[in-house]
């Protein structure tokens, strides 16, 4: 059992930056996908960012060159730093890992982004 808890959510202005956080327990973090997902009211949950065990990236279409994922196994910890947010980035953002068919999710964290 992998237990994920997200920490960095809050409110910011448009044009702001937040870096949200997951620290994951256990001993396999570095050999999990990491991946963060977001879902806003009445929409469906969506990727965000995704980070494989080498370190390969992928992206949505609205995070890329906004958004920067990464990992630091010796921590146990993602990351997901957002620049240049918007108000449509407003979501609460979750944090996944994947082993195989094996998958965990987090609580999630609340990102407002408002004026």
């Amino acid at each position: 059992q992998v237990q994920l808890v997200e920490s960095g959510g809050g409110v910011v202005q448009p044009g702001g930056s937040l870096r949200l956080s997951c620290a994951a327990s256990g001993s396999l973090f570095s050999i999990f996908t990491m991946g963060w997902y977001r879902q806003a009211p009445g929409k469906q949950r969506e990727l965000v960012a995704r980070i494989t065990p080498r370190n390969s990236t992928n992206y949505a279409e609205f995070a890329k060159g906004r958004f920067t994922i990464s990992r630091d196994n010796a921590k146990n910890t993602v990351y997901l730093q957002m620049n240049s947010l918007k108000p449509e980035d407003t979501a609460v953002y979750s944090c996944n890992a994947v082993l195989g068919l094996v998958g965990y999710w987090g609580q999630g964290t609340q990102v407002t982004v408002s004026s």
